[in-house]
């Protein structure tokens, strides 16, 4: 049964050197033998249909194959759209009250927990406000993510230690569960 995914991919063409043109990752990912790809936006996002391998294996392969073709590594993290909807409906902030640049996701490679948080006071940080899903957190950032001192907060490499984390306003949350349930 072939399963429509996206491609999530951590820290690309968002200043520094890891840049990677979105018709060379389509090609790449058409490559491995995935079929239906797409891009969206230039932030690292791609959707992609195949019939093989589950979330982590496909996540590897193309984190594998982006290392060999463009020489460096970038965390790769794939959602199914069964997955990406759940996020979307799971959301605890009104969503369609809001701004999107005031709303975001942060997808995890693993489930978090409060406490892996739990040295961050919500309290010093408000309006912001952030809140645990599956695999996810949602953050409310009502003056968008580079005005954060939450996101900033949340942010740090030890809060992060062994997970692979990447965030997604919720303009594309939604555009890219839109583009899996295709």
């Amino acid at each position: 049964m072939t399963t429509t995914y996206a491609a999530l991919l951590r820290g690309i063409n968002v200043g520094g050197n890891k840049k990677v043109p979105m018709a060379e990752l389509r090609t790449l990912i058409e490559e491995l033998g995935h079929g239906d790809v797409q891009t969206y936006l230039q932030s690292g996002n791609a959707v992609f249909s195949t019939d093989r391998g589950d979330e982590d294996s496909l996540a590897a392969e193309l984190a594998e194959a982006m290392e060999k073709h463009f020489g460096f590594g970038v965390g790769v993290l794939v959602r199914d759209h069964a997955y990406l909807s759940a996020v979307r409906e799971a959301c605890p902030f009104p969503a369609a009250e809001l701004e999107a640049k005031q709303l975001h996701v942060t997808y995890f490679s693993d489930p978090v927990d409060a406490e892996r948080f739990a040295s961050v006071d919500p309290a010093v940080f408000l309006p912001e406000e952030f809140r645990l899903g599956d695999r996810a957190l949602y953050l409310y950032a009502p003056d968008g993510l580079g005005r954060s001192k939450l996101a900033e907060a949340l942010s740090k490499s030890r809060l992060l230690k062994g997970v692979t984390a990447t965030t997604r306003n919720w303009n594309t949350v939604v555009k890219l569960e839109e583009l899996t349930g295709a």
